[in-house]
């Protein structure tokens, strides 16, 4: 048979291979964000797929790697997102709002991302420290980011003093928790933050809360002017 004739085949157990990958990533993504990276069972991931426990390990190594595995394709996709913003065709004010709406969106649809960042925060990230992949993918938001900043400041727009992580910490904090703290928060303030009638509200505040502490628009509102 010429080598011409394998290919397909070849290429067709990839693909199934690449369909496996995939399904058993989504599956134990569900499981891991459910029951946390200890009481989540790889036989119970399995029995969910239909197949064996040793097929999931050929596939990953074990349990460990696994659950690196599901974190980096859940900030891989995040990352994804962020680097949809077309920075060179938006004026900066306009791109950095797009990015915490983004994100905003992201967090929202995507409950499964808050827990698990919850979890491998009670973790203390040791899990993800393993990972190069994960290490690296905090480069491209600061990037992004900072070419944001750097247009606003040429441009004047921006004056705060303000660098890469400082804008992303202030974004994600208010979209994470608006997702992973919505049951205490009703409980203690009796208010559905996820509730629909809050929720275009909420999204434009995000945006206006970080573009207005970039313009300094947030400290000319609130400085005193003696007469």
């Amino acid at each position: 048979m010429s080598p011409q004739s394998t290919r397909p085949a070849t290429g067709e157990r990839q693909r199934d291979a690449d369909r496996t990958r995939a399904e058993i990533l989504d599956v134990a993504q569900r499981e891991f964000a459910r029951h946390g990276f200890a009481g989540a069972r790889v036989d119970d991931m399995a029995a969910l797929m239909r197949t064996t426990k040793r097929m999931i390990y050929y596939y990953f190594g074990g349990k460990e790697q696994l659950y690196v595995a599901v974190l980096e394709k859940a900030y891989r996709e995040v990352r994804e997102l962020e680097s949809t913003i077309d920075v060179q065709h938006l004026a900066p004010v306009d791109a950095i709002r797009t990015l915490a709406e983004l994100t905003f969106d992201h967090h929202e649809a995507h409950p499964d991302f808050i827990k698990l960042v919850s979890i491998e925060n009670i973790h203390q990230a040791e899990h993800l420290r393993t990972s190069q992949a994960l290490v690296n993918l905090g480069a491209p938001v600061t990037d992004l980011i900072c070419q944001i900043l750097e247009a606003g400041r040429a441009s004047g727009d921006f004056v705060a003093e303000a660098d890469a992580v400082d804008v992303h910490m202030m974004i994600s904090s208010f979209c994470f928790f608006r997702i992973a703290n919505q049951h205490t928060f009703g409980a203690l303030f009796g208010r559905d933050m996820t509730a629909p009638e809050h929720r275009d509200r909420y999204r434009r505040m995000v945006g206006e809360m970080v573009v207005a502490y970039l313009t300094g628009a947030g400290s000319k509102a609130g400085a005193h002017h003696p007469e």
